[in-house]
């Protein structure tokens, strides 16, 4: 079965968004966040774009790894849900961390931007 084109399409948005967060690449991911977003982190705060582009661009933030054991997508109008597993690892303030992590994303479509991050939330996974 072939999957749907604004699915796959979701997929390589969700990859390209890693593959940003580990090159720390600022204007990749000024690309594909909304200027609307709100991150719940993992210590049950609320971040923002700004907040995100800045631990990336000023090395406050630093990922050395982002391995994807799962991804799913959901794709229902001009709205789009990715649900990641896996790991993730490198440096928060200097500070090592490694976890294994799942990010629920709501991604939402505009035919002239594509798939945009507006919501995303991290928790921990276990192992």
């Amino acid at each position: 079965m072939v999957d749907d084109p604004r699915v796959v399409a979701l997929r390589v948005a969700e990859r390209r968004l890693q593959a940003a967060q580990l090159a720390s690449n600022v204007k990749l991911l000024d690309e594909l966040i909304d200027d609307r977003l709100i991150f719940t982190g993992p210590d049950g705060a609320l971040y923002r774009k700004s907040d995100d582009l800045y631990a990336h661009g000023s090395g406050h933030q630093v990922m050395s790894r982002v391995d994807e054991e799962q991804i799913t997508a959901l794709v229902v109008g001009d709205t789009g849900v990715t649900w990641f597993l896996g790991t993730v690892a490198g440096t928060i303030a200097g500070e090592p961390f490694e976890e294994r992590v799942r990010y629920t994303r709501t991604w939402a479509y505009d035919s002239r931007t594509g798939w945009r991050l507006i919501a995303a939330h991290v928790s921990a996974a276990g192992a």
